[in-house]
């Protein structure tokens, strides 16, 4: 196989965009949207439906809960932060399906998608 295919094929296997990550939650696949950021940050905004599970807490006894049968998709502020990486890197390790939301919280809004805070009432 050419080695530029393979390359788009694994990059394509382990990132999603917001378009694909919002039609699969529309279309009810088995996935849950981690917020690696802090719960602060969480706090203040984040994708409907998504769980706080910050980078730094993700380890066997954080996540033993968690069905190893979804896709866990990782998500931080986007460009300039990292927190979506790392935590795609530990789910990874920790052995669950992960890919990381390119573009993370910035290019969901940028596409028109809702956010939410964790006060119901002040849905952006």
């Amino acid at each position: 196989m050419d080695g530029r295919i393979r390359h788009y094929e694994d990059k394509l296997s382990y990132e999603t965009d917001s378009w694909d990550l919002n039609e699969a939650i529309q279309n009810g696949e088995r996935i849950v949207v981690i917020d690696a950021r802090s719960s602060e940050a969480f706090e203040e905004e984040h994708i409907p439906g998504a769980v706080s599970l910050p980078h730094r807490t993700m380890r066997q006894e954080t996540t033993s809960h968690m069905d190893r049968e979804f896709l866990y998709v990782t998500y931080c502020d986007g460009i300039g932060c990292n927190a979506s990486t790392k935590g795609a890197l530990k789910m990874a390790q920790l052995g669950f399906r992960v890919k990381e939301l390119i573009g993370g919280l910035d290019w969901w809004k940028r596409d028109g998608y809702p956010t939410e805070t964790s006060d119901a009432d002040s849905d952006t």
